[in-house]
Parts: C-alpha cells; structure tokens; sequence
C-alpha cells in the first residue's frame, strides 16, 4: 500500500474506532499507533529532532536546549545513579532514553511496539557510543509479559501512555515491571480545566487532536491521578509544566507557530515553511526524488500542527502535564 493510501486509512481510523462496540470489529488501536509513527516518524525527527516530545520553553533558548533541560530535570526527580536499571516506556527513537543511560549512568530497556523506530534507535545508540547500556525490546506496553515483575529500579513514559487505549491497565503493567519502592515519572497530554464539552469549537479541536496524534481519549490531569492511583501508585508531584514556574516562559506551541531558535530546520516547523515544503514536496514526488505519498504525509503533519496550535492557544490542551510518583516499598 503506498503512503498516499496509507495516510488516507490512517486518517480514517477514529471513525473506525467509533464503531467499535466491543464487538470483533478488527480495530487495534496500537496497530493505528504503530502506523502514525512508521508514517510520520523520519519527517517529525527531521523538524522536531531526536526528543519526540514538548518542553517547557524559556525565552531566548532553543527547542533542543529546552528539550534537554527538560530531561535533566526528569533525571534528577527520578533520582537516578550509576548502575540502576531504568525502563522507558514507549521509548520512540531513543533521544531521552540516550541521555538517560550517558547522564544518569543507568542500564535502560527501550519498550516500543514500531520495529522501524527501534532500528533508528539501535544506529543512533551505536553512533552515540552507548549500545552497551542499551537494549530494546518489540512489545506494546499493554503486554509487557516478557518482562518479570518487580524488574526496574525506575521507569518513565514521555508522550507515550497517553496512547494508551485504557491507561489504568497501562499503569498497571507499569507497575507491576517496577521494583518496590521505584520512582515513575510520566509526561502526558491532557486537557485542561478550560476544556468545555459544551462548546462546539472545544470539542472540535479535541477531536482534531485525537485524530491527528493517534489518541483514542484525552485524559484530564485528575483522570491521570485516578488511574495511578487506582493501581496502587503513590502521586506526589504533578503539575501543568507549560503554565510555568512563575518565571517568564514562552508557549510550548510557539516553535509551530513562529521561527523559535536558531533558523536551521525550524523554518519547516511553522505555517509558511510547512507550506513551502509541501510544494517543494509534491515536486520532488513527480522528479522521482521524494517516494510517493510523501507530501500527504506532510499535509497530515501540518494538520496536526495545526491543531496543537490551536489546542494550545485556546489553553484547553497540554502536552506537559508531568507527574512524580511512587511504587510503594
């Protein structure tokens, strides 16, 4: 099936998935997961980087930089040291997991269910000098049987659980592969409580975002709490990191919005530039330099773009409600 056909499927997927009623319908939300990062994984890495993820922005510093004190951070509230063992949950192409094993000295496990992912991830692991304090296993993190209980010093999920088709059973499966006494940080996507299912325009940009990321619900920041909590796990830290610390912050979405940072790659994050390369895209199909599909692909990222965009400014969406919290020992 070429791309084009493929994103046109991918597209239809939460109608799909509205029609299931239990029922042996074949709908599997992970197979809908796995194709949205197989589709749009090389083509987000080349606008957003190796870090598929949002951070807190300051003003005057660069996504890259944002991205990496933002993992910093994560490593310093999971309290990691030399020698722990460490999993990342829906792990992507490895870029927190990299700084994880190289700045925190931890063994990690990479869980992802996208066999093309892992792959980037293994060259870019060897690249970067780290193979030995890495490894992969192919699973969704619904099902991580292959992993005994009570395995991990640590885990985190970054952007990842919030794709999950039931997230208490997610955190379940979390917990149970967490030693006693570990710590889990998560970043999740959430809408906030300036979300109103009452007004058309909210609901609307909800559902841009659920079809354009692959998300099959989006939880509320207390819907997250509840289900840690209903397996068992200890929240003592969570809070919107997009709302700042008081200090002077720059919106999480304005690298899709305007030029934020050095020029390089980021013209392609925003409208003008994203237009410019899906023209530039359709040319380079019809030369035969660019595989077919691929400014389908494109248009489907700047949808989501889009979508974030207006999510955000609208302050009913964040991708940055991050949380603290503990298996009890």
């Amino acid at each position: 099936m070429d791309a084009n056909r493929r994103v046109e499927r991918f597209e239809g997927w939460l109608d799909r998935a509205s029609k299931d009623d239990g029922a042996a319908t074949g709908y599997d939300h992970a197979e809908t997961v796995r194709e949205y990062y197989d589709l749009c994984g090389e083509l987000m890495v080349f606008g957003w980087g190796e870090s598929l993820h949002f951070a807190p922005l300051s003003p005057g510093e660069s996504l890259e930089d944002s991205k990496a004190r933002h993992q910093r951070l994560m490593i310093a509230k999971l309290d990691l040291r030399d020698g722990m063992t460490v999993i990342d949950v829906g792990c992507g192409i490895g870029g927190p997991l990299r700084r994880v094993a190289r700045d925190g000295g931890a063994q990690v496990l990479g869980v992802n269910t996208s066999k093309t992912q892992l792959d980037k991830a293994k060259r870019l692991d060897a690249e970067a000098g780290l193979a030995h304090r890495v490894n992969y296993l192919q699973c969704s993190f619904m099902d991580m049987s292959a992993i005994a209980d009570n395995t991990f010093d640590r885990g985190y999920a970054i952007e990842s659980t919030c794709h999950a088709p039931d997230k208490t059973a997610a955190f379940a499966e979390i917990y149970r592969v967490l030693k006693p006494g570990a710590l889990f940080w998560g970043q999740e996507m959430c809408m906030t409580d300036q979300f109103d299912p009452g007004d058309s325009r909210h609901r609307a940009i909800r559902q841009d975002l659920m079809r354009g990321i692959a998300l099959k619900d989006i939880a509320t920041m207390g819907e997250v709490n509840q289900a840690l909590e209903a397996v068992g796990f200890q929240v003592f830290e969570g809070s919107d990191m997009a709302a700042g610390d008081g200090g002077p912050t720059t919106p999480w979405y304005r690298p899709m919005e305007t030029r934020h940072g050095t020029l390089g790659n980021t013209l392609y994050r925003v409208p003008l530039g994203r237009k410019l390369f899906t023209l530039g895209s359709v040319l380079a199909e019809t030369v035969g330099v660019f595989p077919r599909g691929s400014a389908s692909v494109i248009r489907l990222l700047d949808r989501t773009a889009n979508a974030y965009v207006a999510g955000g400014k609208s302050g009913i969406f964040t991708p940055l409600y991050c949380f603290l919290a503990r298996k009890p020992g």
